[in-house]
């Protein structure tokens, strides 16, 4: 059986989806947006929204007592797809190799007016 995942170190669900659903050997966790889970508000720019997103992440690793190296799948949306060095340099700080799989879209708009959008999947 599914089971949700939920934790306030990382921003709640504004929509009809939630943070993560654990399926026993997987977490697939719903995508991060730079939202700073403590005041709600969205951090301002790339840098500070990927620095928040990957935190957000950890926030919702950890409280499935998992981290980082768990990780083997992400999925990275950019507003502008001329950020990605600036992301894959602040991403590459977070992971260790082996590196999860990753794709990495350009994309004409996200929510709440994010700037980048992160999505992962992790193995118990």
């Amino acid at each position: 059986m599914n089971k949700t995942v939920k934790t306030n170190n990382a921003p709640q669900a504004i929509g009809p989806y939630s943070q993560g659903i654990d399926t026993g050997e997987f977490i697939f966790f719903s995508g991060q947006i730079g939202l700073d889970p403590s005041t709600g508000t969205m951090t301002e720019g790339i840098e500070a929204q990927t620095h928040q997103v990957l935190r957000n992440i950890k926030g919702l690793l950890e409280s499935q007592n998992l981290n980082f190296t768990n990780v083997v799948k992400t999925t990275c949306f950019l507003d502008n797809i001329d950020d990605f060095k600036t992301v894959n340099d602040i991403y590459a700080s977070y992971f260790v190799e082996p590196y999860p799989a990753r794709s990495a879209v350009g994309v004409a708009k996200l929510p709440a007016g994010a700037l980048i959008e992160i999505e992962v999947i992790a193995k118990k």
